[in-house]
C-alpha cells in the first residue's frame, strides 16, 4: 500500500523551475533513498513533503488524503537534518523530551516516553550530557531519538552523515536501517552518496536538475540504467569506489 504519492510537483524560485513534475510513490515501511548531486532538488522534495516550503504545483496525498496545505504539525512526519539542530543548553534526555512539548496527548508522559528511546538507541549512559560532550555520531543519534520521541509514520533525513567520518558513518548506517526495522518506519532519505544509497534503500529515486532520471531497487538500476546519467553518475561512480579499494583488499589477502 502506497504510504504516500507526489503528483505533479511543480517549484518555482527566483523565476526558476527548480523542479520539473515529479512523481513518485513511497510504500508504507519502506526505505526509498533520493539521490542526486548537490543542487539537484532533493532536498526541496525534502522541505516541500515536511510543509517547510509549499511548492508551486502539484499534491502531496498521504494515506489517501492531500496534505498539500496542511500545516507541518499535522502530518506527521518527523525530519533529522545533517547539523543535528539539538539545544546546546539542554541534556540528551531533555532535547529528546522537549520533543512531545506541544503533544497534548503524550506530554504528560514524555519523560518516560524519552528515556526508553534513548535505551534503544543506545545513549543511556550520556542521557545526562549536553551535546558538547558527545560525538559527532552520537549528537545525531540524539537527533534520532528525538525524532522518533513524536512516533512520526514517515521519517525524512537530509543528508545526516554528511558531516560525519567515515567509520562513523559506517556504525550509524547500520543502526539506522536497525532503527526502520524496530520501529516499521517509512524513510525518506536524501543523499548525494551512491555507496550510502545502496547500501540503505529498498529503491532510489536518482535526480539531476530537477528532474527524476529512474526509480528503482538497488539491483535494477545496475542491471538496466535508463540513460547515460545514471551509468555515469551511479554505475561508474560505484565501479571507482570498488576499484580504488580493491588494490588493499588484494594485498590483505
Amino acid at each position: 500500500m502506497d504510504k504516500l504519492e507526489v503528483k505533479d510537483l511543480i517549484h518555482v524560485f527566483n523565476r526558476q523551475e527548480v523542479l520539473h513534475k515529479i512523481n513518485f510513490t513511497v510504500k508504507d515501511g519502506e526505505f526509498l533513498s533520493i539521490l542526486g548531486p548537490s543542487g539537484c532538488g532533493k532536498t526541496t522534495i525534502l522541505r516541500i513533503l515536511i510543509g517547510l516550503l509549499h511548492p508551486s504545483s502539484g499534491s502531496i496525498i498521504k494515506d489517501r488524503i492531500d496534505i498539500t496545505d496542511s500545516a507541518p504539525s499535522s502530518r506527521n512526519m518527523g525530519i533529522v537534518f545533517q547539523n543535528y539542530a539539538l539545544f546546546q543548553n539542554m541534556t540528551v534526555l531533555r532535547n529528546v523530551e522537549y520533543a512531545l512539548k506541544f503533544d497534548k496527548e503524550r506530554r504528560a508522559k514524555s519523560h518516560s516516553i524519552a528515556l526508553n528511546i534513548i535505551e534503544q538507541v543506545g545513549l543511556t549512559e550520556h542521557l545526562n550530557k549536553k551535546p558538547n560532550k558527545l560525538s559527532g555520531g552520537q549528537q545525531q543519534r540524539v537527533a534520532i531519538a528525538r525524532t522518533l520521541a513524536k512516533n512520526p509514520e514517515i521519517i525524512l533525513f537530509d543528508e545526516p552523515m554528511s558531516a560525519l567520518d567515515a567509520a562513523t558513518r559506517l556504525l550509524l548506517r547500520d543502526e539506522i536501517k536497525h532503527i526502520q526495522k524496530q520501529f516499521h518506519s517509512t524513510i525518506i532519505y536524501i543523499t548525494h552518496d551512491q555507496e550510502e544509497a545502496f547500501a540503505l534503500s529498498d529503491r532510489i529515486m536518482v535526480m539531476d536538475h530537477g528532474n527524476i532520471h529512474q526509480i528503482d531497487t538497488p539491483e535494477n538500476l545496475i542491471r538496466n540504467p535508463v540513460d547515460r546519467f545514471i551509468q555515469e553518475f551511479v554505475i561508474d561512480n560505484l565501479k571507482l569506489k570498488i576499484k580504488s579499494l580493491a588494490k588493499y583488499i588484494e594485498v590483505s589477502q
